[in-house]
């Protein structure tokens, strides 16, 4: 008898192919590979939080005609302008925490089960009342995580690199804010640029971090901001640890940089991480078998 190894569900972050409309978006994650998109609400309109009932349907059935998944949000609080969850200014606050609710109502009505939150010029810290804006930051969280709870979906703290803010940089950092609100549906997750930016190990992040049911995602970039396997991050330990554990949770390809351009960099992204997947089957005489993702 062959042994099984997981597949793990890859999605493309939809910004990386957005020169192209919707629909080709779904219809280019299908034909290359991914399992679905993962959306950054920036790319489907001015103020996504203002989207109508019969534009939500419309980007869902674009999918599910395609035949893929939306899996969820990230790049949450990039539209509309102004937005942040560290802001000292009331006003910020109450319009930021507005559309924090009406993203998970988004993510909720198009079929995802988690929002990541990165956003990193939306978190900044004030100079000067930096501990305010950490508290501040801190309330946000607990109060998405109340709506995520109510609506069945999993809210997501990605860690960011120290280069792009100060506020949650390691799961750890992000481990105790979880753990102080104490909300079952607030979770956090591995980006693997942001990660080796920091200066940490990605395998060993992972190795020592997945036991806990709270890293329910990953982030597939390299350490040069480009697509998995164009700079020196070991992918192949990457997925190794993620078997080694039985990760249950999905998983999107997020470069920053695009070379030559954004479908040939997913497309090539989709490609090497199949690859390193398969090489792996191959050696162990496996089968592969899919896993569910956050929440399923």
């Amino acid at each position: 008898m062959s042994l099984t190894i997981m597949r793990l569900p890859i999605h493309l972050c939809n910004e990386v192919v957005r020169d192209l409309d919707f629909p080709a978006q779904c219809r280019f994650a299908r034909e290359t590979g991914y399992d679905g998109l993962e959306i950054a609400p920036f790319t489907l309109a001015e103020d996504p939080t203002r989207l109508t009932s019969a534009q939500v349907r419309a980007f869902r059935s674009a999918a599910e005609g395609e035949g893929v998944a939306i899996a969820g949000l990230h790049w949450l609080l990039a539209a509309p302008a102004g937005l942040s969850i560290t802001a000292t200014d009331e006003e910020t606050s109450r319009l930021t925490r507005e559309a924090g609710r009406r993203l998970i109502g988004l993510c909720a009505e198009l079929g995802g089960s988690y929002l990541v939150h990165g956003s990193p010029q939306q978190r900044t810290l004030p100079p000067g009342h930096e501990a305010d804006g950490r508290a501040r930051g801190i309330a946000y969280f607990a109060a998405m995580a109340e709506e995520a709870r109510a609506a069945g979906l999993a809210y997501v703290i990605e860690p960011l690199s120290r280069l792009d803010t100060a506020f949650v940089n390691t799961v750890d950092e992000a481990l105790a804010i979880i753990r102080e609100i104490g909300s079952p549906a607030l979770k956090t997750m591995v980006d693997c640029y942001a990660t080796a930016a920091n200066g940490e190990d990605v395998p060993g992040l992972l190795d020592r971090h997945l036991p806990s049911s709270e890293i329910v995602h990953v982030h597939f970039n390299d350490d040069d901001k480009r697509g998995p396997g164009e700079g020196s991050i070991d992918f192949a330990a990457v997925l190794a640890a993620l078997r080694r554990h039985g990760c249950a949770g999905a998983a999107a390809v997020e470069p920053f940089v695009y070379l030559p351009d954004g479908p040939a960099c997913a497309a090539r992204a989709i490609g090497y991480l199949r690859g390193l997947e398969a090489g792996s089957y191959h050696a162990t005489g496996a089968a592969a078998e899919p896993i569910a993702g956050p929440g399923g």
